[in-house]
């Protein structure tokens, strides 16, 4: 199993660094975070032994299990890559980085617990490209009044945008284009670019995305779904 995932990851690597390439752009400008929900522990432990540092988690309950039990794993890095909710707050804030936050209410929830702590908790700003009221995100609409009202929160570290657009293959060049532009004129400050996964990640390098999240494409199939309330992405 070990060498199966150091394989699947060297080649996506090999991918990531000729979408690089081709987009003009460094390979080091974009970070890989393999998302590992679902997957066992032995892994993460075989991705982390070839390399892999930054770990992406859908759900509360199984970010903090992970925690725990690679704790020993020197130099791990934990995203949290699913939905917030006022409930899981306490146990998002020890992530990393979130991505990311698609509400007043779940920024507020964040803040709150990061405050507590008395930390700075680097979260993104999470865009909903289609305009669906049941999908989380702000719309583009929404962005340019709320980044203040974020800035403003004490507890947050606003770092940069996050989309997974969900839209066919042919509109997502012009989907993610869509996200960098919303960056670059009402926040250019900010860095970060968490766009592309497993089947886009390439579309998502030639718009400029910095972070891009794989799951099975390095870790193979996912344990079968289970019931969960926290509703994370897929």
């Amino acid at each position: 199993m070990s060498d199966d995932v150091a394989g699947r990851l060297a080649s996506v690597r090999e991918a990531i660094c000729a979408a690089c390439v081709a987009a003009g752009r460094a390979p080091s400008t974009v970070r890989l975070v393999a998302v590992s929900k679902g997957q066992p522990v032995d892994s993460i432990r075989a991705a982390w032994t070839a390399g892999q540092r930054d770990f992406g988690e859908n759900y509360a309950q199984e970010l903090r299990a992970k925690q725990a039990a690679l704790a020993d794993l020197d130099g791990i890095v934990w995203h949290f890559v699913g939905r917030v909710q006022r409930g899981n707050a306490r146990t998002i804030a020890g992530a990393a980085l979130v991505h990311g936050v698609g509400s007043v209410a779940q920024a507020d929830a964040l803040d709150h617990e990061a405050r507590r702590r008395g930390m700075s908790l680097p979260v993104l700003l999470q865009v909903n490209l289609i305009d669906e009221a049941s999908k989380n995100g702000f719309t583009a609409e929404a962005v340019r009044g709320v980044l203040p009202a974020l800035r403003g929160l004490g507890g947050l570290q606003l770092t940069g945008f996050m989309a997974m657009p969900l839209v066919e293959p042919a509109a997502l060049p012009e989907a993610f284009a869509a996200v960098r532009r919303l960056r670059d004129g009402y926040a250019p400050d900010l860095s970060e670019l968490s766009m592309g996964m497993s089947g886009d990640f390439v579309e998502a390098i030639a718009a400029g995305a910095t972070l891009v999240r794989v799951g099975t494409r390095i870790f193979g199939p996912r344990a079968a779904p289970r019931p969960d309330s926290e509703g994370g992405p897929p």
